[in-house]
């Protein structure tokens, strides 16, 4: 049920999204009881992924550090709490992993590449077909942990799996796709050029697809002969330690792949170390900022994904149920939690008579527990959260907006712990707080256009550029979005226009830093480094007996 709040309180603008404690017998004297407790599905769940993965714990355990191979308990003196979006219990705690263990995870990875990355490329494509098979043979437990731990529905949970193992996929053409160029340039000279690993890499991964973006680095970086450190989000590392058994289970050599904890030191231990080549992160503007700012002096690579606010322009030509279906599917899905959520509609001209029935539409849809059969929206990550997005809601009245649809108070009777916020509308211009920050939550900004013209005007004025995308049912209007629009992917009659791992994720502007996106072609660009050898064999050898002085020339 969603209700308005006639009165507005209040409300914390925590930034940290998890509680520290200084040992685990902290953690556990907080009775579940006082939070609420696992419905049965999600305790079911629960028993089902502690009982079967070796990192992970769903029942109040420790999550545990992989490296070289093994899964090993941390001697950090610093834990952070996982807790169910939905009714708060306790599910793991995670290390802060010491300075010890971070450089025995580098060390691993350093020994490993020595012999990994001269491992033929047979070798490694077969590792990636095995990989692909044990995914799709245990993604229901991949998605049960992500349920639990971030609270997104298991359809969705599934889908996010789905969408790394794409990736993993397309690794297994890694025959076909690093194929190398060789050329005869002059008469018994040839150059040819091929792509080489960089070294030990990592990836620091966020909370809203535990899944996928661990994928996309576990697949590329392994497949193209480096080694990876991963360190998973804090708030929800089940399936990244789930996904580093798989990769141990289709054959990669220990210290291949290696999984730590934590929260800044770990972080800038990534950024400082000088084994480590490359780093792909995907997070928030602050955090993408630190890593690309610490790092890329030391001469390392980086590809960061930051934050986004896209734009959706509703043309009133389009057809009207597909718009609107589409629109409320990509605003509110995930609870607003992506990084390509549609976050702003631009309704042009009298397309705005449709804004009722959009929120007629929002209304519909089915608030409640991941697990819950027809859920729509599970709850955001954490209360902090929860009280971020909703003082962002508030925000909109402040400043002289209207909330057509308030999702503040948010009741769910069987989960009345949970972190929910329902679908909300608001209408705003660009100069307020709800349409210029990105909320990452179940808000859409409405903003209203003349023409199409100004809609891409306001699509472009807006300092990020992940993606954009245009309803219509005119050809000229379609193209004319696509040349004009500047955010890297666009959509055309599609509310979330994220490219298929063939292609490559092509954010700009504000919501991305570095040189090399996100896997594809670009993604092999990312992991490899150029060489190229020029030789001679001149046949006259057999022959000739007099050195020339001269400078070769090529004919």
């Amino acid at each position: 049920m969603i209700r308005s709040i006639p009165s507005i309180r209040p409300l914390s603008l925590l930034r940290t999204q998890t509680r520290s404690f200084a040992s685990p017998a902290l953690a556990s004297s907080t009775s579940n009881k006082e939070k609420g407790a696992l419905s049965p599905l999600a305790l079911k769940a629960a028993e089902e992924v502690s009982s079967k993965w070796r990192g992970t714990s769903a029942n109040g355990g420790r999550t545990m550090n992989y490296i070289g191979g093994e899964f090993s308990e941390s001697k950090a003196d610093k834990w952070l709490e996982v807790r169910d979006p939905s009714t708060q219990t306790l599910l793991t705690t995670v290390p802060e992993t010491t300075a010890d263990e971070f450089s025995a995870a580098v060390e691993a990875a350093s020994q490993a590449y020595k012999t990994w990355s001269k491992t033929s490329i047979m070798r490694r494509q077969r590792v990636m077909f095995e990989l692909q098979h044990l995914i799709r043979q245990h993604s229901p437990d991949i998605a049960k942990s992500i349920v639990l731990e971030q609270g997104k529905t298991f359809a969705d949970a599934q889908g996010d799996v789905g969408r790394g193992l794409q990736v993993v996929e397309t690794a297994t053409a890694i025959t076909s796709t690093l194929l190398g160029d060789k050329l005869e340039v002059s008469q018994d000279m040839d150059t040819f050029s091929r792509r080489l690993p960089l070294g030990v890499t990592a990836a620091i991964t966020p909370f809203n697809f535990p899944a996928m973006i661990v994928l996309w680095s576990a697949a590329l970086a392994t497949v193209t002969g480096n080694t990876l450190i991963v360190k998973p989000s804090e708030r929800d590392p089940g399936a990244t330690m789930i996904i580093a058994e798989l990769c141990e289970r289709a054959g990669l050599p220990p210290g291949v792949i290696n999984v730590v904890h934590g929260s800044a030191a770990t972080v800038n231990r990534i950024c400082d170390d000088p084994a480590i080549k490359a780093i792909s992160f995907v997070g928030g503007d602050k955090a993408g900022e630190h890593i690309y700012n610490r790092a890329t002096p030391l001469g390392k690579r980086v590809q960061a994904n930051l934050g986004a606010k896209n734009h959706a322009v509703i043309m009133p030509d389009a057809n009207k149920n597909l718009t609107l279906n589409a629109v409320a599917g990509a605003a509110f899905g995930a609870a607003g939690q992506r990084c390509m959520a549609l976050s702003v509609a631009i309704f042009v001209g009298t397309a705005r008579e449709w804004i009722p029935e959009l929120c007629e539409r929002a209304k519909e849809l089915k608030i409640s527990g991941g697990f819950e059969e027809g859920t729509d929206l599970g709850p955001v990550i954490s209360p902090e959260a929860k009280n971020r997005i909703e003082s962002y809601i508030a925000s909109v009245e402040e400043e002289g907006g209207k909330i057509l649809l308030d999702g503040r108070g948010c009741s769910v009777a069987e989960y009345p712990h949970g972190n929910f916020v329902g679908p909300t509308v608001v209408e705003a211009v660009t100069t307020m707080k709800a349409y210029k920050d990105e909320i990452f939550g179940p808000v859409l900004t409405i903003v209203s256009a003349d023409t199409l013209d100004d809609a891409i005007a306001i699509v472009n004025a807006n300092r990020y550029g992940n993606g954009a995308s245009v309803f219509t049912n005119s050809g000229s209007t379609a193209r004319k979005f696509e040349l004009e629009a500047e955010p890297g992917q666009i959509g055309v009659n599609v509310a979330v226009p994220v490219p298929l791992p063939m292609f490559n994720w092509s954010g700009n502007k504000g919501s991305f830093k570095g040189d090399i996106p996100f896997y594809g072609k670009s993604g092999l660009e990312f992991y490899t480094m150029r060489k190229t050898t020029t030789s001679l064999w001149p046949a006259a050898d057999a022959v000739g007996n007099r050195a020339s002085v001269h400078m070769p020339q090529i004919h």
